[in-house]
């Protein structure tokens, strides 16, 4: 699909009562059409991977389009600039997660902007650094402890951003790494417990939850190959 196709398509899937269900979740509602994110990846199945599209799609400064912009762009043509360009635009979480676990956490710059964003002040921007550390413990199988061990600090650093939308991508990165071996369950869990001695409310949160996950049965079950 060409991208005049592309964005009529998304128009006739409006569906303003969906613009309002997002709203109430704290999606930006403004240049939002409401269409489905099943709907959305239906789209990017049939129109393949194109970088040139998805930096036109991103451009339009449509909600859905910028959905769809992550999910047909090519990982190994996004540069630095373009990653710091969309970045920058971010203004809800889920265009945050979406295009940080479905593209950026598979460029070769990943591990380098998940230290670099989570330094950064704007909110989004913090929250894409914690997300690319949740998004890479998932998705990249071949990388070493050390490369998730190196986040820990960081983890341990921002926990006390009162911040709803960074304190839940903090509390997800260290779940997420906690549950990838039973070495960084341990190194994890151990890091919850030093965020548990901070004086804020945030880091409290985000350490208690974390360690009711990764000390649960389900977790240690699956880490230690126990059935």
């Amino acid at each position: 699909m060409q991208y005049s196709e592309v964005i009529q398509k998304l128009k006739s899937l409006a569906n303003p009562e969906n613009v309002a269900g997002m709203a109430r979740f704290g999606i930006n509602p403004t240049n939002t059409y409401g269409v489905s994110i099943p709907a959305l990846r239906k789209m990017a199945r049939e129109t393949g991977k194109n970088h040139e599209l998805a930096l036109k799609l991103w451009s339009s400064g449509i909600h859905e389009a910028r959905l769809l912009a992550g999910f047909i762009d090519r990982p190994n043509m996004v540069t630095g600039g373009q990653m710091e360009s969309w970045a920058k635009d971010f203004d809800s979480w889920d265009i945050c997660d979406q295009c940080c676990s479905n593209l950026f956490d598979r460029t070769p710059l990943a591990y380098e902007k998940a230290l670099e964003w989570c330094g950064r002040e704007e909110e989004f921007v913090r929250r894409a650094g914690f997300v690319l550390m949740a998004a890479l413990s998932v998705h990249d199988k071949k990388a070493s402890d050390e490369d998730f061990l190196r986040f820990l600090p960081r983890i341990k650093k921002h926990a006390t951003d009162e911040r709803n939308f960074v304190k839940k991508a903090v509390n997800w990165a260290l779940r997420q790494i906690g549950k990838r071996n039973i070495n960084l369950n341990k190194a994890a869990i151990k890091t919850a417990q030093e965020m548990k001695q901070i004086e804020s409310k945030s880091a409290r949160w985000i350490a208690a939850d974390a360690i009711r996950e990764l000390t649960g049965d389900a977790v240690q079950n699956k880490l230690t190959g126990v059935k």
